[in-house]
């Protein structure tokens, strides 16, 4: 019998928790993602974090869009779920990533591998060998966002050895950090001038490049950029992708998007 490629995922199926109203990161998944392997998300409106710490901070109470697709993904007997929202981990801070794994794996059940992109980018930084990132924010973080974000890559031991909120284009510049993604930049970002940002800022203390946000697109950067710093490039959802291939056993090479994919 003669049959068409169905995109079954044979070799592994991954679920991921994604923004309600992004379109960057199944967009990036697929393009990177290997043959056999299928990407099925659930969205979520919830505020950040979508996890909500006890007063005690000893445990979170699951958003009610991430408990209902737990349950959702206890059904589909996957291989690995990714809480895909850097903005969750970095607010959320030390130990709501490991807090929030253990709160969805109460409910996804099984052998599912669960993690987030907190979890996902410094295992990505630990493989590739980079202790100071030049760590790149979307130009839609406000300021306490970047503030989180350095300080939960120092709370964990890597400290930015410098950063970069990207500079909007010119027809975005002048509105509020925290304006720009309700009024549409999040699906209508421009990749060229984010290269030219990163390699004239890039410090050459820095030994690698963390670029931060699942919602940030870039994935079509990092092999160009790695060419032209000399340096590893990590992007959140390239890690997310790898953490969850490492863990459902799907060790293959993939060309074009870093040498994160060619790490043992």
């Amino acid at each position: 019998m003669t049959r068409a490629n169905d995109n079954w995922g044979h070799r592994a199926r991954i679920g991921m928790f994604i923004v309600g109203n992004e379109a960057v990161p199944e967009a990036e998944w697929w393009a990177m993602a290997p043959p056999g392997v299928s990407v099925h998300a659930a969205r979520v409106s919830a505020p950040t974090p979508w996890a909500a710490w006890n007063a005690g901070k000893t445990a979170v109470t699951l958003s009610d869009d991430l408990a209902r697709g737990a349950r959702q993904f206890a059904a589909m007997n996957l291989s690995a779920v990714v809480l895909g929202h850097t903005s969750s981990s970095v607010v959320g801070g030390k130990r709501w990533d490991a807090a929030t794994v253990k709160a969805l794996q109460a409910v996804i059940g099984g052998t599912t591998f669960v993690t987030t992109n907190g979890l996902d980018t410094m295992a990505a930084l630990a493989a590739v060998k980079v202790t100071r990132p030049f760590l790149v924010l979307p130009a839609w973080y406000p300021d306490p966002t970047v503030a989180a974000a350095l300080a939960y890559y120092a709370d964990h031991g890597f400290a930015p050895a410098g950063h970069l909120r990207m500079v909007p284009v010119a027809k975005w510049q002048g509105i509020p950090p925290g304006e720009l993604y309700p009024r549409g930049m999040a699906v209508d970002q421009e990749i060229e001038p984010l290269f030219d940002q990163i390699v004239a800022a890039c410090p050459a203390t820095a030994d690698g490049v963390l670029i931060g946000g699942t919602g940030f697109r870039c994935s079509a950067l990092i092999e160009g950029l790695e060419k032209k710093l000399g340096r590893p490039v990590v992007a959140a959802n390239q890690a997310s992708l790898w953490h969850c291939l490492q863990k459902s056993k799907v060790n293959v090479p993939i060309d074009r998007y870093g040498r994160l994919f060619m790490s043992p």
